[in-house]
């Protein structure tokens, strides 16, 4: 995404201290900041809107799962740490067998 590095910032404040002007940039950067807390506060609101509007089933639901990588993790990589089912279906209790070198998996001709 960004990738601002120590010197990038200093570049950037120099080239807004030409740009703006040592007597308008305090007051440049208090209005940026007062529009972000506006603007997390707006989205706050908005989240507490719409988990009071889904109601009393969802209230254990966080909308951060919702996030793209929050959701693959939750749902792809957390079932990698349990342990694995040869048939494939979740929550089952069969382990995996591991092969030794050289062994050959057994062949199911109704899979093939």
């Amino acid at each position: 995404m960004l990738d601002l590095s120590l010197p990038k910032i200093l570049v950037l404040a120099v080239l807004a201290l030409l740009i703006f002007g040592p007597d308008q940039l305090p007051k440049l950067a208090a209005q940026a900041g007062r529009a972000l807390r506006d603007l997390r506060k707006i989205a706050e609101n908005a989240k507490a809107d719409l988990q009071e509007g889904l109601g009393p089933e969802f209230r254990d639901f966080d909308l951060n799962d919702l996030h793209p990588r929050n959701f693959v993790q939750k749902h792809f990589f957390d079932d990698l740490d349990g342990p694995a089912a040869p048939n494939g279906v979740p929550g089952s209790a069969a382990a995996a067998v591991t092969l030794a070198p050289g062994e050959r998996p057994p062949y199911d001709s109704e899979a093939t």
